[in-house]
């Protein structure tokens, strides 16, 4: 590799050929401001915050943008001069002359990244006074606000959502002043394609994108005498609520979390990993139906609501492809108003099932169609990771202090194919454990399907089990989901069962997961290390398949019966729209 020699605040520095003085700095311990840069993702250099002075071959210095300006063999570059520091406060007080500075009440206050940056520097919210570009408010989606008023145009969600998942349904609209970022048009954001998966919101430095907020519902049916409340947390919450309260990407706090929940007050904290088993030995025994008698191949999973709304409008000759298996969160609801109910002599009128999710798109996927397996809907209310945090603080709950404790019974006994749902190649893997002892016929001794793994966009496998050899793919991301599914339909690829995720890395990544800001984003591969705790969970526990739940044993002992039965399929199962463009 070619390497450049320079001198950043007179320190000398070696960096790749290529590079930019961003990338340099960072190797060389010194951090420089951004607010619109995500690497590979949004390198525009239109926040003007990461200027520097370079000088190069003796001429004078000039300011740059160091998130795309290529470092050059003995360039020289100030990062912190007094013309530069008063550029950025400049910056910074002009993005707050045009902004709503209602930081008490904002849903970002205290991870606000134009926040912390004004803190920095010492800004006066008041130097520029005048006209403001007009407000708009976009309440209209199931799962997303936008609020233009605290929005400082720095393009980060536009890029996530045409750069990263290929969709582009915002962009900016308008010139110079009146520049604003919506929808073409102007729509409501619910008449458009967006799939709800909210990377425009973990994008988002300030408070003009967020999730629909559900936790008053939450407080309400918690504080109702007459209604039993229970709530099951996903795989991937687990992983990443602690970050919420402190603690590093990376750290486990499971215990800590059903701790939390239980002092809110609900009736049963269940684990969603049961489900997930539950969702495996469904879908495993779909496919393997499709298989030998000729079903629609090849079968699309359909745990992720953002993908399937993706499917729904731009593949929809395709969703006769995808699984008809609810997702795990769906089926909890259903059997807790069905099978629970029944059970415990509770009429599902007075049940309110909360789940906490990592995911935005399951606000949409609680009010779609055919989800209401006892009549009412499975699932009452979603709620992020972060909302969840919001209400563990909002209670006075000391998050750090709480000593683990366990789900309750009887949902408390999910496997470790259960826990690794939340990273891409999870459903997968979990799948083909279950997949290949029916094939083979006898215990699986190796369930390590390490070639689905990773954050890789897109992945491809083959597995010879006895005479039959298992081709699948894997996707992440709507922008690979496109790719792989476009050479689907030509032929180029050849694949029996395809696992997508509608967000890069799977659930780990989510738009529900707790907000980190660029100078994280941009140098930590977030969704390997939040992957990890699911992959090292898994590995310590004892069941590893999602067959051997005991659980979910009786729950078709005592309810369903068998794997796609005629009440399986009333219960579990759901039917798909067409929506097109």
């Amino acid at each position: 590799m070619d390497m450049v020699n320079l001198k950043i605040n007179g320190i000398p520095v070696t960096a790749p050929k290529g590079a930019t003085v961003l990338d340099a700095a960072k190797e060389a311990g010194i951090d420089i401001p951004t607010l619109c840069y995500l690497k590979e993702i949004n390198e525009i250099g239109a926040c003007r915050l990461c200027l520097v002075e370079v000088s190069e071959g003796g001429r004078p210095f000039r300011m740059v943008t160091s998130c795309v300006y290529p470092v050059t063999e003995g360039m020289e570059v100030i990062t912190n001069s007094p013309k530069i520091l008063a550029s950025r406060k400049t910056n910074l007080e002009l993005l707050v002359s045009n902004h709503n500075k209602q930081c008490l009440s904002c849903v970002r206050s205290t991870t606000c990244e134009l926040q912390r940056l004004c803190q920095e520097y010492g800004v006066n919210e008041n130097r520029f006074k005048g006209a403001m570009t007009e407000p708009r408010l976009d309440t209209s989606s199931s799962s997303i606000v936008r609020d233009t008023s605290k929005c400082i145009l720095c393009r980060r969600c536009v890029a996530a959502c045409r750069n990263m998942q290929g969709i582009g349904v915002i962009g900016a609209n308008n010139r110079g002043f009146d520049t604003v970022i919506g929808t073409a048009m102007e729509v409501a954001l619910n008449t458009t394609s967006c799939v709800n998966c909210g990377q425009c919101i973990v994008a988002c430095p300030t408070g003009a994108l967020h999730e629909k907020d559900d936790t008053d519902k939450v407080f309400e049916a918690l504080g109702d005498p007459t209604k039993k409340v229970y709530i099951c947390a996903a795989p991937s919450v687990r992983a990443q609520i602690g970050e919420c309260f402190g603690y590093e990407p990376g750290t486990d706090c499971e215990g800590k979390m059903v701790a939390a929940l239980r002092r809110l007050g609900f009736d049963g904290v269940f684990d969603m990993n049961v489900t997930a088993d539950l969702t495996i030995v469904e879908e495993a025994n779909e496919l393997l139906g499709r298989i030998q008698n000729g079903g629609a191949l090849p079968m699309i999973t359909s745990c992720s609501p953002g993908w399937i709304k993706y499917c729904e409008h731009y593949f929809p000759e395709m969703t006769e492809n995808l699984s008809t298996c609810k997702s795990p969160q769906q089926m909890f609801g259903a059997i807790m108003k069905t099978y629970y109910a029944q059970k415990h002599g509770i009429d599902p009128k007075d049940i309110v099932f909360v789940s906490a999710i990592p995911c935005t798109a399951k606000k949409f996927e609680i009010g779609r169609p055919d989800q209401s397996a006892a009549g009412v809907p499975d699932v009452d209310i979603a709620i992020t990771t972060r909302e969840v945090g919001r209400m563990i603080s909002q209670a006075g709950i000391n998050f750090k202090a709480l000593k683990d404790e366990e789900f309750d019974a009887p949902f408390s006994n999910g496997s470790g194919a259960g826990v690794i749902f939340g990273a891409t190649g999870g459903v997968m893997e979990a799948a083909l454990r279950y997949a290949a002892e029916v094939i083979l016929g006898k215990k699986l001794e190796k369930v390590d399907f390490n070639e689905v793994r990773g954050v890789e966009g897109v992945k491809f496998a083959a597995y010879k089990l006895g005479d039959m050899e298992v081709k699948v793919a894997v996707a992440s991301g709507t922008k690979n989901a496109k790719e792989l599914l476009n050479k689907v339909k030509s032929g180029e690829v050849d694949v029996q069962f395809i696992e997508i995720m509608a967000c890069p890395g799977g659930c780990v990544n989510g738009g529900g997961q707790p907000y980190q800001p660029a100078s994280v984003r941009n140098n930590i591969d977030l969704r390997a290390v939040r992957a990890a705790i699911l992959y090292n969970a898994d590995a310590a526990k004892d069941l590893r398949k999602s067959q051997d739940s005991s659980d979910v044993k009786r729950i078709y002992d005592e309810f369903l019966g068998s794997p796609n039965s005629h009440k399986a399929h009333e219960v579990l199962h759901t039917t798909y729209v067409k929506r097109g463009l």
